[in-house]
């Protein structure tokens, strides 16, 4: 295994790029070289003069790197915000294995510790015999989850957890994000999942209108994920 993670999330919408900022953050605090990665991104706007995902622009400022290095953050990028493979279907791009893991060898020798986001939950297709979990097990990655605070939170958790040990992959630790406050017991789920992954918990972050990963990064302990 490299030094890094993979981040993968119980579902979309689960504020799995605001957990990942946030790890980059705690890394950086530890003194950690931090090489960020969304290698897949669909949905594209204009930033600073450019066609980016914000996803992608979040975790290279996290890192506190220049925007020079976007290309290799995520060199596939596509405009429709929808599953990957279909926008690349519509948009005539091709989502290949080359591509992408040679812009992780080049941002991986900048830093000492990786932080890759996935898109979308663990098993999002990209293209044909090739999906999200493709990408942690051939990066060599173990994986943190973020689990979205809400209800049916406990079963796509639990799920994403044998998916992830299907692969042959270790679960380095599991996050949980707050993203319903009204969620009903949310501190009995939050138990509840503590005693039944088999990985730590890093930390709770607690909900944000405006989500400030800065901030949110005092809530995580990544100690168990350095040597």
């Amino acid at each position: 295994m490299r030094r890094g993670v993979f981040v993968t999330g119980t579902d979309t919408g689960v504020g799995k790029t605001v957990a990942a900022c946030a790890l980059v953050h705690a890394l950086r605090a530890r003194g950690m070289r931090v090489a960020p990665m969304k290698p897949v991104a669909a949905g594209a706007s204009p930033i600073d003069g450019r066609l980016a995902n914000e996803d992608s622009v979040a975790l290279l400022r996290a890192a506190g790197w220049s925007d020079d290095a976007l290309g290799d953050v995520t060199p596939i990028l596509l405009t429709e915000p929808m599953a990957p493979h279909i926008a690349a279907q519509r948009e005539g791009v091709r989502i290949e294995r080359k591509t992408i893991f040679a812009a992780f060898e080049r941002l991986a020798s900048r830093g000492d510790f990786a932080v890759v986001e996935g898109v979308g939950g663990f098993r999002v297709p990209l293209a044909a015999g090739f999906d999200a979990s493709d990408l942690a097990r051939e990066m060599g990655l173990p994986v943190v989850l973020v689990v979205g605070m809400r209800l049916g939170c406990l079963n796509h958790a639990l799920l994403t957890e044998l998916a992830i040990a299907a692969e042959g992959l270790p679960l380095a630790g599991w996050i949980a994000n707050t993203i319903d406050p009204a969620m009903p017991v949310l501190e009995e789920n939050i138990a509840t999942l503590r005693e039944r992954l088999q990985a730590p918990l890093l930390g709770i972050l607690p909900h944000q209108r405006a989500p400030d990963a800065e901030r949110l990064s005092r809530h995580l302990d990544v100690s168990s994920l350095l040597p």
